[in-house]
């Protein structure tokens, strides 16, 4: 072997040495992370007290503010500070909120009232009441056609309403209990019949149901997020699994073990994480390994009762809710599962984040 010779082995030695170095490095970085490494962890805790229960949240990335639910009105947090910066009242039975910053409104679903309320977004004043079906829950805005549509619990349909003009243009029966619902920004509305343990995909502008697909083995959707640029959809049911579904045709891909008392989920595009937000107190960090297989990252520990979240893809801060809770009260005929009572003022925002 010549000078020349040998110093090209000796170069291919060194290349060969690195790439295994190279590839050790991502071997332990994946075994890393797939052991439970999210860096997810407690940023702050917001006391905001205050009566009344909680249901979605909804994150302004705009004007870095935090819409939070409360049964009779609406909470503006400041999502830097925790400092309250505003509130909008007369929601009863109030679930969701719906943010259209193009048009500067805001559209909240009633349940008790049957009804949306419309609100200037920048100055948080009501601008309309819109009538729409029986216990409005779920509320989202589907940009490809300019609507509006919330979930109706008890009628078993959805109304779309028309953002610019606030009125109604249709109603669209589901044929059972639809929970939370995605856009894909791209003509298609995707709900969780909860009572079916099913996902309904609906024409957005034809406003019409174009297909029905099952979650077996997902029983009883609550949550669910949606991964726009790789078309999945990401459920949360509360047999303690998330199913992880093609958007296309309907197939149930994979399934994740997740905590009790699933209520609300995320995804964050910008790290690939998929959270759901748990009522035992945890909040489940998921990822994609592919486009057809799905990991548990890890459970990150929250506080009993922070079943619902928003998420702020800018900073992946993820903001969940709850209070302290008394003793629950004996059952009874009429009340089976008495709730325990919120202990007064213990109503908290967390943050969570790296």
């Amino acid at each position: 072997m010549n000078p020349d010779e040998r110093k090209s082995m000796r170069l291919l030695g060194l290349v060969v040495a690195g790439l295994c170095l190279v590839s050790a490095f991502w071997f332990a970085l994946g075994d890393a992370v797939s052991a439970g490494t999210s860096g997810y962890h407690l940023l702050d805790t917001y006391k905001l007290g205050g009566e009344g229960g909680w249901d979605y949240l909804s994150y302004d990335g705009d004007s870095n503010r935090l819409f939070i639910s409360r049964s009779t009105h609406v909470m503006v947090m400041d999502g830097k500070t925790g400092k309250l910066v505003g509130d909008i009242p007369d929601t009863p039975g109030v679930h969701g909120i719906a943010l259209v910053n193009s048009l500067n409104r805001g559209f909240i679903s009633n349940g008790r009232g049957n009804s949306v309320t419309v609100f200037n977004l920048m100055t948080l004043a009501t601008v309309e009441t819109v009538p729409v079906g029986q216990n409005p829950d779920a509320i989202i805005f589907d940009m490809s056609s300019d609507r509006v549509f919330t979930m109706n619990g008890h009628s078993n349909d959805a109304t779309a309403i028309d953002a610019v003009t606030d009125k109604v243009v249709g109603t669209i029966p589901l044929g059972g209990k639809p929970e939370f619902a995605v856009s894909d920004e791209a003509g298609h509305i995707y709900v969780n019949i909860e009572d079916k343990s099913e996902v309904v995909q609906i024409d957005s502008e034809g406003l019409r149901v174009t297909a029905r697909w099952p979650l077996k083995p997902c029983q009883e959707p609550s949550a669910l997020a949606i991964d726009r640029a790789n078309n999945r959809l990401f459920a949360g049911c509360h047999n303690d699994m998330m199913a992880v579904m093609d958007a296309h045709n309907g197939f149930v891909i994979a399934t994740i073990p997740i905590g009790k008392g699933v209520d609300a989920g995320a995804f964050d595009p910008g790290t690939g994480y998929i959270f759901m937000s748990n009522g035992d107190g945890t909040l489940t960090v998921s990822r994609a390994e592919s486009a057809f297989k799905f990991s548990l990252v890890e459970n990150v520990d929250t506080q009993r009762g922070a079943r619902t979240m928003a998420l702020d893809p800018k900073t992946h801060t993820v903001y969940l809710v709850t209070a302290q809770f008394g003793p629950a009260p004996a059952a009874t005929a009429e009340n089976p599962h008495p709730r325990p009572p919120i202990l007064p003022d213990s109503f908290v925002v967390l943050a969570y984040g790296k």
